[in-house]
């Protein structure tokens, strides 16, 4: 993981108004999220595993899941996830067959062999490419 200087660093947003600028320049938000904070993600690559520009955020005024929650925005990061390849060799199996079921139509991808991957530095171009994209988009 590589953490990046931005000036949205600190700022605060109402989340749909992120969601309606970032979404069309191909953010989305990551599949780590909780009731209090989440990142958008922007994938840069897949060589190597996948590479992201990640800006996460927290709610300050409620839950992500309410209508008109604003959101604080923190330091953005590159970071690198590495896959294994095939089938998962450690699914996540409880309570038996009906479980195993749900799980594996729910499920489908393999865990990560490695959360935070080295980054390449040959992505910090393209990484300070999309934060002055992000500042423009968000800052004026």
């Amino acid at each position: 993981m590589i953490t990046l200087r931005s000036k949205v660093d600190g700022k605060q947003f109402k989340l749909k108004e992120l969601e309606d600028k970032l979404k069309p320049l191909g953010y989305s938000i990551g599949g780590g999220w909780d009731y209090d904070h989440g990142f958008f993600d922007y994938k840069i690559d897949e060589e190597n595993g996948y590479t992201f520009l990640r800006v996460p955020f927290k709610a300050i005024d409620g839950e992500l899941e309410q209508r008109g929650v604003t959101v604080q925005i923190g330091t953005p990061f590159l970071l690198n996830h590495v896959y294994q390849e095939g089938l998962d060799d450690n699914p996540d199996v409880f309570n038996g067959l009906v479980s195993m079921t749900w799980n594996s139509s729910v499920n489908q991808f393999s865990e990560p062999v490695d959360k935070d991957g080295s980054v390449d530095p040959k992505y910090m171009p393209t990484a300070e490419s999309l934060i002055q994209e992000l500042e423009l988009t968000l800052l004026d």
